[in-house]
């Protein structure tokens, strides 16, 4: 049997997806800036995805800006948010388990002078909301935390870090990264107070390079990229049509099945846990996402495991798929406080609406028989 449990990585593109994007390679082909009936065919695909996207988050359609995928959402939302309003301070708040597309642009701000504040978690990955508030003053223009944590599926306050930023000043900006809410969950950023949002096309079915930023009409953001004005002059290049076509295409039948794909994988992901956690020294630190689970295996080396699983047809991942080319001990599960023995003994199994409870038993079994026996080669 062969099993992907590595979605939150990446998802596999649905046939109707395929279907959009060709037409916009083989028929639709033309500029989407070209005044000419090709350009303007063109141009109603994105119109079409930028329609889709805005029902979802029941924002305007003028406030979605289309990007190469989740990466470039929150580098324009950090650094372009940063920038238009460092008169106003200079000082960001974000936590110490965000992903690296935006730990990484916060390291680059802090390099141009920016102070940053990394909030505590708890055990179970939560923002300290005592944490936020003592961090708040008022140099803070910038607000930046995750929907769900990418590694170990935990649902972060949102709604009750909104309310504390825009208690002590509504001027400050809330950034939220999505991509592994956006298709998991109903978002909508305005009714949170999230100013502005990242999401991602290919965590849902849809293509890779393909993503998008809520940004509210009222927040100050400066472009990153800087060229022929495309997207209202936030993100200059021509517009990746099929990208744009396929995500557009993903939302609408992900977020029309939502209910029923969150109920399959909330069960796959149940059998998979209560069956691991009947073996032994097996922890489980997952959170309340339903694509997303956690789990240690004391003394097993996490990458020792997954070639393992590999070769019994199981693909998992040791982390986030951005670093598991160069490993390291996750920060994640450092800010949550893992024992030590467990950092580099966990796996994160993702799944999605083409998943079963076949697999996650089958994936239990194959542990069983994997675990004794990879313990007593590390004893030696």
């Amino acid at each position: 049997m062969d099993v992907y449990f590595d979605n939150a990585a990446t998802t596999k593109i649905i046939p109707e997806v395929r279907e959009i994007m060709l037409e916009t390679m083989d028929v639709e082909y033309g500029n989407p800036s070209s005044m000419h009936k090709m350009g303007v065919g063109a141009e109603k695909y994105i119109r079409y995805a930028r329609e889709v996207i805005s029902r979802q988050l029941k924002c305007e359609a003028s406030e979605i800006t289309f990007t190469s995928g989740g990466t470039e959402a929150n580098n324009l939302a950090l650094i372009g948010t940063a920038l238009a309003n460092q008169r106003a301070g200079k000082h960001i708040i974000t936590t110490g388990i965000e992903h690296a597309s935006v730990y990484n642009p916060i390291l680059y701000l802090q390099d141009l002078g920016f102070r940053v504040t990394f909030l505590k978690v708890d055990s179970s990955g939560k923002v300290d909301l005592e944490d936020l508030r003592q961090s708040l003053c008022e140099d803070t223009i910038l607000v930046s935390t995750m929907a769900v944590n990418n590694e170990i599926g935990t649902i972060e306050p949102i709604e009750e870090i909104a309310h504390i930023v825009k208690e002590y000043n509504p001027n400050i900006v809330y950034h939220v990264d999505a991509v592994q809410a956006f298709g998991k969950m109903i978002l909508y950023p305005k009714r949170l107070g999230v100013d502005v949002l990242s999401m991602s096309g290919h965590k849902i079915h849809g293509p890779k390079g393909s993503g998008a930023l809520f940004v509210d009409s009222r927040v100050k953001i400066k472009p990153v990229l800087y060229g022929g004005g495309q997207e209202k002059g936030l993100r200059s290049g021509t517009e990746n049509t099929a990208a744009i076509a396929g995500m557009g295409k993903a939302v609408e039948i992900i977020y029309g099945r939502m209910d029923e794909n969150k109920s399959r994988m909330e069960q796959v992901k149940r059998t998979l846990i209560e069956g691991a956690l009947q073996l032994q020294d097996v922890t489980n630190h997952s959170g309340e996402a339903p694509h997303i689970a956690s789990l240690s295996f004391k003394g097993v080396r996490s990458e020792v495991l997954l070639h393992a699983l590999e070769d019994k047809g199981i693909c998992v991942s040791a982390g986030s798929a951005c670093s598991s080319n160069h490993p390291a001990v996750s920060g994640v599960l450092k800010a949550i406080g893992l024992e030590k023995d467990l950092l580099e003994s966990t796996l994160r199994f993702s799944f999605s609406e083409f998943n079963t409870v076949e697999e996650a038993e089958y994936t239990v079994k194959v542990l069983g028989e994997l675990l004794p026996v990879l313990r007593r080669f590390t004893r030696k």
